[in-house]
């Protein structure tokens, strides 16, 4: 009784050529020319080419061969030959064909399509070959996070999705009806409860969806999106940046080491990632920024916030991600600790991506103070029975602590050189695109 030749996945095909194997996957597509049939497969782990002569095959599988539709399902059986031209280092040389499942009227064809259309088939082009290498780097970059903070000695830990209270004020959040009896957010950031996670167990990071109600239509915005926000308890700025700029190096890295195909796939430039994988990343004072904006015709009152056009200048100034320090105190959050010899700035940084990708990170050390930190609350307008619980922190065993947050999607797009933030989701949630 001859044996069943193993399944193996396209990705492992290259440690079995001279073997026959089965392969278990879909068409992507097809083309036959006289006596040989060539067949595009896939099956999640890659591409591969199967070729079929009709001298190997039957006449019933080799006609089988040349009318299969784009994306119907197969078990394909053949030997696994080295070709040096192939993007996977092999092709397959296809001697047995069963058809699981025909598909009828494929809507993504060869030919181009518009984004509208791409997006409305979001479920079906995600097995085309660009979204594919980008899920692939994404899935890459959600291990690196975990395995950064692992190595590390930070605990994953899991802040609600649900909110009584906002982190920065509810203007950009997503209201909840709670039964018609109370209100309720979805969150903006993990932030605040990351921060009694790391007073209670040293080292955390929570890694999970967050939301924000913004009216953007830019590349750089969707409604739903993930953030990594560590917090380290005895951690203060100089330790912050440095934890920051570790991670950002860490996560390039690791992509270029492991993701080298679908980087290819993507046609990303990896020489303008290499130096971000090497850390050293430059820093600006915030008065600095507004200098260097000034020297390219920008001229941005003391005080403002960056904008993307500034952010974007700033970006193009050097060959790795650079860090925008010592803000002015009423720019930003009321959590943020200031300067002991100046409180009209504070110590926080903003990461700013080349190649106008904008921001990265926001990080801070957070105010340990009670009477600072409740002052600064009272001065937002926030309501201060909603920070009961947050001012706890800082009356039973308060300590210097700082935290950050990344943008997982903003950084994923960065590295993937995707042109827009809906690209490197599985499902974008847009203003304009909530299907499918």
């Amino acid at each position: 009784m001859t044996a069943t030749p193993p399944v193996v996945p396209i990705e492992k095909l290259k440690h079995h050529i001279g073997e026959t194997v089965t392969l278990e996957g879909w068409v992507a597509g097809s083309r036959s020319s006289g006596k040989i049939a060539f067949l595009r497969l896939r099956d999640g782990s890659g591409f591969v080419q199967g070729v079929i002569a009709k001298s190997d095959v039957d006449e019933a599988t080799f006609a089988l061969a040349r009318k299969l539709t784009q994306e119907s399902s197969v078990r394909v059986t053949g030997a696994v030959r080295a070709d040096e031209r192939a993007p996977s280092g092999v092709e397959l040389g296809v001697t047995g064909l069963a058809l699981v499942h025909e598909a009828t009227e494929y809507p993504i064809t060869p030919k181009a399509h518009g984004v509208d259309f791409l997006m409305e088939h979001r479920h079906l082009y995600l097995r085309h070959p660009k979204p594919w290498a980008v899920m692939r780097i994404r899935d890459e970059l959600v291990r690196a996070v975990h395995d950064f903070f692992a190595e590390r000695g930070f605990l994953r830990f899991d802040a609600p999705v649900f909110t009584p209270n906002a982190a920065e004020g509810t203007t950009n959040l997503f209201e909840i009806d709670l039964f018609g009896e109370d209100k309720a957010y979805l969150s903006q950031s993990g932030q605040l409860y990351a921060e009694a996670g790391a007073l209670a167990l040293g080292k955390v990071y929570t890694f999970g969806p967050t939301f924000r109600a913004e009216k953007s239509k830019t590349r750089k915005h969707l409604l739903e999106f993930w953030m990594v926000e560590p917090e380290v308890a005895y951690l203060e700025h100089e330790g912050n940046v440095k934890l920051q700029e570790d991670f950002v190096a860490y996560l390039v890295g690791r992509t270029l080491e492991t993701r080298r195909t679908e980087l290819e796939i993507l046609e990303r430039d990896v020489s303008r990632l290499e130096p971000s994988a090497q850390g050293n990343f430059p820093r600006l004072s915030y008065d600095e920024a507004l200098a260097k904006l000034a020297e390219h015709g920008e001229k941005l009152p003391w005080g403002e916030d960056l904008g993307a056009p500034h952010e974007t200048i700033l970006g193009s100034l050097f060959d790795r991600p650079v860090f925008i320090e010592a803000w002015p105190t009423q720019a930003k959050a009321f959590y943020m600790q200031p300067y002991e010899d100046d409180p009209t700035r504070v110590k926080c940084s903003d990461l700013i991506a080349p190649d106008g990708y904008g921001e990265l990170i926001g990080g801070s050390e957070r105010i340990h103070d009670y009477d600072l930190l409740k002052r600064r609350i009272e001065e937002h307008g926030l309501p201060l029975e909603a920070f009961a619980w947050y001012l706890d922190l800082r009356r039973y065993g308060s300590v210097p602590h700082s935290g950050f947050g990344l943008g997982f999607e903003r950084t994923l797009a960065w590295i993937t050189g995707a042109q827009h933030l809906r690209e490197v989701i599985p499902f974008p949630r847009l203003l304009t695109r909530m299907y499918p």
